[in-house]
């Protein structure tokens, strides 16, 4: 759980069912994203307050929308980073080769971000489950190439781009993997044999 370390009361959606945690031990969790505190939680007072009325759809879209915003940043500092790295006597950014590259990342980020907007605007569980998808391929994809085209800087703590690339993996397992989203889709559009 998101900063469960610190937190006072916990609500969580359980098997169809809201439930208000106000005891409950949590164990810090070690992750490779120093900007997200994690938590393993363990209930020990509980109490049932209501159906859940899709709290976990919710969620995925929020988090599918930090991740296009994290992307959109990671593309700036990347298109930035190329105009005023000189090689050769030139921007690296002027390069044909690289031009196409964040061109394609910008396609991607765009299209993400359409379709996550559309999941905001009707979070059913399958909209929910394509803009996780969608953004977690544009972060990914975005904080790699990212990293590539920084060169050596992007791994150092001098600049900000391998926080970038660390929030995208640990966001593509956040809530959900991509590998059970998919199957979620595949149920969802695919008849039963």
């Amino acid at each position: 759980m998101v900063n469960g370390d610190i937190a006072d009361v916990v609500v969580a959606a359980i098997d169809g069912q809201l439930s208000r945690w106000t005891r409950f031990t949590a164990q810090p969790v070690a992750t490779m994203d120093p900007t997200r505190r994690l938590a393993r939680m363990q209930p020990q007072e509980t109490r049932t307050i209501g159906a859940d009325p899709g709290l976990a759809h919710s969620a995925a879209v929020l988090l599918a929308a930090e991740q296009i915003g994290a992307a959109e940043r990671c593309l700036e500092l990347t298109v930035e980073y190329t105009k005023s790295r000189v090689q050769f006597g030139r921007p690296i950014g002027s390069f044909q080769a690289l031009k196409h590259r964040m061109a394609d990342l910008y396609v991607m980020v765009a299209a993400a971000r359409s379709v996550v907007a559309d999941a905001c605007n009707e979070p059913t569980p399958a909209n929910a489950a394509t803009a996780r998808l969608a953004a977690c391929e544009a972060l990914s994809a975005v904080a790699a190439e990212g990293i590539q085209l920084h060169g050596g800087i992007a791994i150092t703590w001098e600049h900000d781009m391998h926080l970038y690339f660390k929030r995208a993996h640990g966001s593509t397992h956040l809530l959900d993997s991509p590998r059970n989203l998919l199957r979620q889709l595949e149920s969802e559009v695919l008849p039963a044999p």
